[in-house]
């Protein structure tokens, strides 16, 4: 039987898995819920994106430096742009 037409629970209430079919189905949270629920539960709308603060570009690093960031987990490229930003305080790229 295809998974579009099984009932997401079966006899016993147990909740089969979902398919990517099936999410596409689920609207977001924010549309279903009432704003009572929202406000309790702690969700809140993120307003528009002011500006791009960061741009996307392709870097070719050492691999020992791309090591080290990344064994500091998760935000090492941040780290390395914030690490290149102390650098330019005192330095001139040439």
């Amino acid at each position: 039987m295809n998974s579009a037409k099984k009932p997401l629970i079966d006899a016993e209430g147990e909740v089969r898995e979902l398919t990517a079919t099936d999410l596409k189905k689920f609207a977001p949270a924010s549309e279903v819920l009432p704003p009572e629920l929202q406000a309790k539960i702690g969700m809140r709308r993120r307003g528009p994106q002011k500006e791009a603060t960061k741009e996307r570009i392709t870097i070719r690093l050492s691999s020992n430096v791309v090591e080290s960031f990344r064994a500091t987990g998760p935000g090492w490229q941040s780290r390395i742009d914030n690490a290149l930003s102390e650098w330019l305080a005192t330095h001139r790229p040439s």
